[in-house]
């Protein structure tokens, strides 16, 4: 479907990274692009970059999502904010376990559950969301993320089921390692950070997954663009580990 049959888009996360090159780049093709995050001071940068429209508001205040929602009929929905608080399972922080299940996975469905009936009704939309590797490969030590987006590429899946026979179209990108500050919201940002994971490494930048989110969007409407993988050249996920008894 053309960018053309779209007008609305709504982009969570959008203050910096993967967010804020996807509103660029739909900006870029004439779409009214609503930019949601907390960081209002770079929303409203982005807006005067972007001319997007700018909604300083936690994707988890429910009440102010759904009240933006009903306000906006959207064609796009991009479920792109997140976070991550590394961790097994066997250490983990009750805080840390809601605060994931809260942003990666509550807050994707209610966005889905307010968004995606009006497509349904207009016999047309596009759902992104964006979940990663980890819904689909083990590393150690992050069991909680894995199990959250795990679950957003399930959702992903199951929306297709629940918009069938319209034309509702569902797109789950899943990056790699990605040249983004996401490392640094993580584990801090230091030199030290960008070392062990940015400095010389041949990764993708955020505006390669807008690209691809272009490419899912732009398809003609016979097409359900339903996957995408996205990874470095030199980076591959998996591994086989196995451990002798300590006894």
């Amino acid at each position: 479907m053309p960018f053309s049959d779209y007008q609305t888009a709504l982009v969570t996360g959008a203050s910096s990274g993967i967010g804020a090159a996807v509103v660029e780049r739909l900006c870029r093709e004439g779409l009214e692009v609503h930019a949601l995050a907390r960081n209002g001071e770079a929303l409203a940068a982005l807006a005067e970059r972007t001319g997007c429209i700018p909604h300083s508001l936690d994707v988890t205040d429910l009440a102010g999502v759904t009240g933006l929602t009903e306000a906006v009929a959207f064609d796009v929905l991009v479920n792109n904010a997140g976070v991550d608080r590394p961790s097994g399972l066997l250490k983990a922080e009750p805080g840390d376990i809601d605060l994931l299940i809260d942003v990666n996975l509550r807050a994707v469905l209610h966005l889905c559950r307010l968004v995606v009936p009006g497509m349904v009704a207009r016999d047309r939309g596009h759902v992104i969301n964006i979940s990663s590797i980890a819904a689909a490969y083990n590393f150690s030590g992050n069991s909680i993320y894995h199990a959250t987006k795990a679950a957003v590429s399930m959702l992903s899946r199951q929306l297709r089921i629940d918009a069938f026979g319209k034309r509702v179209r569902v797109t789950e990108i899943c990056p790699g390692r990605v040249a983004t500050d996401i490392f640094a919201h993580v584990h801090g940002d230091t030199p030290e950070v960008r070392a062990k994971y940015i400095d010389g490494f041949e990764l993708p930048e955020a505006k390669d997954i807008a690209d691809a989110i272009a490419f899912a969007i732009a398809a003609p409407i016979a097409v359900n663009v339903g996957h995408i993988e996205i990874t470095p050249t030199l980076q591959v996920p998996g591994g086989l580990s196995t451990a002798r008894p300590s006894t």
